[in-house]
């Protein structure tokens, strides 16, 4: 089994994030590779990076920034739940991305992305730029969502089409292959 860590990265109230990191959560489940862990960073409340030394360094001082390295470092892979705001992801992924170097690094990455009618691409393409400057992996195959609002029932469960179901399973598929293979990577560091 591998450590999955599941990131939804909105904050804001109303945000629909969670709903979504629920969804792709209970695929993970269902794929039965991996045990599976949501992290809501509206929950998470990082403060803005606050730590004197940079992160390559780890020598972390706040409790915060030890609890988060630790909760990143047992993780054999992830996924990003992000909206677009503004063309981007949310800043508040951003911001949790780089509290951390080392805890990143050779792990696999899928991205599911939602917004209007660009389905949170741009966001998710920014992203894997960012990710890769991390040393992490981001999957070719994600899960792109265009008007996800209409995929939202009245009892707030995301219920997406059957080709959103095979795009997830795919990308579960490719993230067990690529953490199988990081897995020699990361020993040989």
């Amino acid at each position: 089994m591998y450590n999955l860590k599941i990131i939804s990265s909105t904050v804001r109230p109303g945000r629909k994030g969670p709903v979504i990191a629920a969804w792709i959560a209970e695929k993970a489940k269902q794929n039965g590779n991996f045990n599976v862990e949501v992290i809501d960073l509206g929950e998470l409340n990082l403060p803005m990076m606050n730590e004197a030394n940079h992160p390559i360094m780890r020598k972390y001082e706040l409790d915060h920034t030890k609890k988060w390295s630790a909760t990143i470092e047992e993780a054999d892979a992830f996924i990003f739940v992000t909206a677009e705001y503004d063309y981007n992801y949310p800043a508040p992924l951003r911001n949790a991305l780089e509290y951390l170097v080392h805890e990143w690094a050779y792990k696999a990455a899928g991205i599911v992305s939602y917004g209007g009618v660009s389905a949170g691409t741009r966001a998710a393409n920014s992203l894997k730029a960012d990710l890769i400057t991390m040393a992490i992996v981001p999957l070719t195959q994600g899960v792109n969502f265009p008007f996800y609002a209409q995929l939202i029932n009245d009892k707030n469960e995301f219920v997406p089409n059957e080709t959103s179901h095979k795009a997830a399973e795919s990308m579960l598929r490719e993230i067990i292959r690529w953490t199988k293979g990081l897995k020699v990577v990361k020993e040989n560091k």
